[in-house]
């Protein structure tokens, strides 16, 4: 049998990596993928996985060690002479994205990582081989993956119910109020067309009991999908006692948790501004917001983000009179400006007042409203609000978990830097979701949950998403995926834009919606799509095709001489890549010279 070199893959920018555990020996036989060696460098711990499967011959190297890309790690006999040549990590086809793909942050160096507490020596009131801290989507999918891989796990959730915030006090609940706005805003302008509705009327009570309908609804699914994958549930809020065990508070009590391995998914919180009366129930962050206790005749948006506009969107159908302020010189910071024109336009003609460079310098509770003083370019006239929504971000719970106690890195401003597969600086606990870094999206924390699940059960996979979309959900939507063009532009990328307006397209014209448009942007040296925005209504459906396109690595063929149905919205996509190849019938566009 044909002896193979078991060498060191493309470690990226690292070289001279020391070796700090072998993880076979001479004589071992080893599987493709199995590692062989770890590896410590400033960025991460690392295994180097067996290129190919055979019997250890013999090892090339010891712990103390450097090694670099292409070194030799160990011989061995060949089980199959196919795999003998090809190395993990060698480059499979040149990346049809410009720019490296994105990827969480580097795992935290041990230099400055904390020294963590020794094991209390206490009896345990639950063990368990697998626990996930935190019931959001992130960490409920890393569960029942898990779970499905024969690990024994325990979830800790805070909330009574699964679901974490997303689907307890934002993606949901938002979801189902924002649909009644829109309802409401489609039956204001169905006069148009010759059907006449009249004024709504707004039953508070119904509203509130059909949002808390569809969380109940979800609730119970998750609830259902645990007892039958036999995961184990604990309500409480945990903090580490070490590096293999928690502190978890219950209405009972305090409870010792000891785990094997760990996937932190504790999520983020709404960030509260100072100078706010944080104390008087009128001032309110996104979770109160959602509670809907009342409709204020005039409510102050601080934030033009995507849950501000939201939330602006929600109440304004309802009846407030809605004035929001951003701090940046645009609304949606992040997302290209001709994306959120359509939505700018319409929140005027809606009557909600927007004043961008402009911040609020001091709110106070006063008997009659809240007063607010702003400072800027173009402040609101009004001063005296009903209530005012505080919507500027979210800031991660890393530095509320005693992740110290457990050796765990956290960053000063509570996020925990982790590796391609989700492993913070201690190897058996994992991270996922809002607090591992941006963008804080509930499918990101989804695709990193089962990765980490998938690793904690000893698969050999790694991050490997190249793009994550996101979405607005106003009116209209807002969504876009990949390169937008204002970084194109600010990195001097060359790319081609092709941009088909929804005035030529036959069924935004039947629905009276004119306003959107789709956009995609190209290499024009690969004439692959590697970005894509997208506003009007169904904008967040819309932009998972172009999401696909771009891991598929799609040229502007692809996509156009796919045949979508006709009449849609969904033709715009093939419509705009048929503008890029020059194949468009449905616009006249000058023939280039």
């Amino acid at each position: 049998m044909a002896q193979i070199e078991l060498r060191v893959p493309d470690l990226g920018d690292d070289k001279d990596v020391p070796v700090i555990e072998l993880l076979v020996q001479p004589g071992d036989v080893v599987k493709k993928d199995q590692g062989l060696v770890t590896l410590e460098s400033d960025k991460a711990t690392m295994e180097v996985p067996a290129s190919a499967a055979g019997k250890i011959v013999a090892l090339k190297v010891k712990v103390g060690d450097t090694v670099s890309a292409g070194d030799v790690i160990a011989i061995a006999e060949a089980a199959a002479a196919a795999d003998a040549t090809t190395p993990v990590g060698a480059p499979s086809g040149a990346n049809p994205l410009p720019s490296p793909p994105p990827s969480p942050p580097p795992a935290a160096n041990k230099d400055f990582a904390p020294e963590g507490a020794p094991t209390s020596g206490r009896k345990a009131d639950v063990e368990c081989g697998l626990l996930v801290l935190g019931a959001g989507p992130g960490g409920y999918t890393a569960a029942f993956r898990a779970a499905d891989l024969g690990l024994d796990v325990l979830l800790v959730e805070r909330y009574e119910a699964l679901g974490g915030v997303c689907l307890n006090v934002g993606c949901i609940p938002s979801k189902a109020l924002l649909h009644a706005a829109a309802v409401i805003e489609e039956a204001k302008h169905a006069h148009d067309f010759g059907v006449d509705f009249g004024q709504p009327k707004i039953d508070l009570d119904k509203l509130r009991a059909h949002k808390d309908k569809v969380v109940a609804q979800m609730n119970k699914g998750l609830a259902g999908m645990a007892r039958q994958r036999k995961v184990r549930t604990l309500t409480g809020t945990g903090s580490f006692v070490s590096s293999n065990e928690i502190e978890v508070r219950t209405q009972e009590g305090v409870k010792l948790v000891r785990f094997e391995k760990c996937i932190i998914a504790a999520g983020s919180q709404p960030v509260k501004l100072p100078g706010f009366p944080w104390d008087d129930a009128r001032v309110m962050d996104s979770t109160d917001a959602l509670m809907l206790a009342e409709v204020p005749k005039k409510l102050l948006v601080v934030g033009g983000g995507i849950i501000g506009l939201e939330m602006a969107c929600v109440y304004s159908a309802l009846g407030s009179q809605v004035t929001v302020v951003e701090f940046m010189d645009q609304l949606m910071p992040g997302a290209d400006k001709d994306l959120v024109k359509p939505l700018a336009d319409l929140l005027k003609k809606r009557g909600v007042a927007v004043h961008l460079k402009c911040k609020v310098a001091k709110v106070e509770a006063k008997k009659d409203a809240l007063h607010a003083s702003f400072e800027g370019d173009a402040v609101p006239s009004e001063t005296k609000y009903d209530r005012v929504l505080v919507s500027v971000g979210r800031a991660p719970n890393g530095g509320k978990l005693g992740a110290d106690k457990a050796g765990v890195a956290v960053t000063d401003r509570g996020f925990i830097p982790v590796d391609r597969q989700m492993r913070t600086n201690v190897p058996h606990i994992f991270a996922i979701g809002d607090l591992i870094g941006q963008p804080m999206l509930a499918h990101k924390a989804t695709h990193e949950g089962k990765l980490a699940a998938e690793v904690a059960a000893g698969h050999k996979k790694e991050w490997v998403a190249r793009v994550i979309p996101s979405v607005a959900y106003t009116d209209p939507e807002i969504a876009w995926v990949g390169v937008t063009e204002t970084e194109a532009k600010a990195k001097g990328l060359a790319v081609g834009l092709a941009k088909f307006p929804w005035a030529a397209s036959g069924r935004a014209v039947g629905i009276g919606r004119t306003e959107g448009f789709t956009k995609l942007i190209f290499d024009e040296h690969t004439e692959r799509v590697i970005g894509a925005g997208i506003v009007g209504p169904h904008a967040g459906d819309l932009i998972a095709e172009v999401a696909l396109a771009i891991e598929m690595g799609c040229e502007a063929a692809d996509i156009g001489h796919t045949i979508h149905p006709h009449p849609t919205l969904s033709e715009s996509v093939a419509m705009a890549a048929e503008i890029q190849d020059g194949s468009i019938t449905d616009l006249y566009l000058p023939r280039k010279k």
